[in-house]
């Protein structure tokens, strides 16, 4: 282990899609935390890769660069199942790990109108949520409420997180919170808050009150503004197409049933689990390299069923936690224990990946090369590993 540590974790937002953190503060506090390494995962947007980059190299840390986006699976078994997706059936969230240096601005380039298309959405989400909101007061602007809270102009995205931030604090400014707040919510939404969401609204005096009532928001509230998504959705096989075209490594995030959410901004729901074995064959069948799961979110049995799964499909397996507000801990204590240390060697092996593809795409761990010269992804993955390792010596 570098550093003494098998912690890492390659799932951080930035302020580039939604979270409290610039690329620089998330490297360092990922390094205060006692990571080895660490990646960037901004939806739709790798607007902050470089300065990612460059601060965990200051910070004599490891990093990684990727994107998250949404993908449509029309045309598959699963168009019509809710997969990993809170929001919409059809749709799921993918991810794109490993992007080496020369990937970085075609990744941009093919992001971009995919982003113009989710703004013209959030645009109607906002007038939708007006729609539901009987007190003009709490009524928003996308242009003068919402968007200013991102780097839309610097090429980040804005998501449905923003448009919850926005009324937070719209709501927030006009009654303080508390009691006031609880019956803003009742007459203006309809919301009645109750059990852990009214404990939550009443605690005024917690450190990150503003962030965990926007917990309560998104978990309560995007139900009834959210419109689908669908022009700003590649194909999955499109998705695999590009990520591919860039030497980069294309995933799937396992969520799995919910019953207790770690951020509180998703409700208990049921997920993949039902449909897990067919699921990871599709995945295989259309070309992901790999997938990825938060050992703190799921159970012990959810996640020994979902690695037996990786492991007989040869998908390389990725740990992260999904990194979005300021109380999260960047590091999963799970991956302490010995059945997790893959996790910790894949995040090695990531790094390996991307240097090796930083000389030239091909190199990389899923490349032709690499494959024929090692066909066992078990030494695939310890090769690009032990590589990783010696980049930061």
């Amino acid at each position: 282990m570098i550093n003494g540590t098998c912690f890492v974790n390659n799932h951080i937002h930035t302020v580039y899609s939604f979270s409290p953190f610039t690329p620089a503060e998330a490297a360092r506090r990922a390094k205060l935390e006692g990571l080895a390494t660490a990646g960037i995962m901004d939806h739709d947007s790798v607007s902050g890769a470089e300065e990612f980059l460059g601060a965990c190299r200051r910070e004599g840390i490891a990093g990684t660069v990727g994107f998250e986006c949404r993908c449509s699976l029309s045309g598959s078994p699963y168009a019509d199942r809710r997969v990993n997706n809170p929001d919409q059936s059809g749709i799921a969230y993918v991810a794109c790990h490993g992007i080496p240096r020369a990937g970085i601005k075609p990744a941009d380039e093919w992001l971009s109108p995919y982003r113009a298309r989710r703004e013209d959405r959030n645009r109607r989400m906002t007038l939708k949520l007006n729609g539901a909101c009987a007190d003009e007061r709490f009524m928003l602007s996308y242009d003068k409420d919402v968007r200013p809270l991102s780097m839309a102009d610097a090429g980040g995205s804005v998501t449905e997180r923003h448009i919850c931030y926005a009324l937070t604090k719209k709501l927030l400014a006009r009654t303080g919170g508390g009691a006031p707040l609880i019956a803003a919510l009742e007459s203006a939404f309809g919301l009645r808050a109750t059990g852990k969401n009214e404990s939550i609204l009443l605690g005024v005096n917690d450190a990150w009150y503003e962030y965990r009532t926007l917990g309560v928001l998104k978990s309560s509230l995007v139900e009834r503004f959210y419109i689908d998504a669908d022009a700003e959705c590649p194909t999955s096989s499109e998705f695999v197409e590009f990520t591919h075209s860039i030497g980069a490594i294309a995933a799937y995030p396992y969520l799995g049933d919910v019953t207790d959410s770690v951020t509180g901004d998703k409700k208990a729901q049921a997920f993949e689990d039902a449909y897990l074995c067919g699921l990871i064959d599709y995945l295989k069948e259309t070309g992901f390299d790999a997938v990825t799961y938060m050992p703190s979110r799921n159970t012990m049995d959810q996640l020994r069923r979902l690695v037996a799964l990786c492991e007989s499909k040869g998908l390389f397996q990725i740990s992260g936690e999904d990194i979005n507000s300021p109380y999260q801990p960047f590091k999963c204590e799970k991956l302490a224990l010995p059945e997790f240390s893959r996790l910790t060697e894949a995040a090695w092996a990531l790094v390996g990946h991307e240097r090796a593809s930083d000389a030239q795409a091909s190199m990389g761990m899923f490349g032709e090369r690499a494959k024929s010269a090692l066909p066992s992804l078990d030494d695939r993955a310890a090769f690009y590993s032990t590589m990783g390792r010696i980049t930061m010596l």
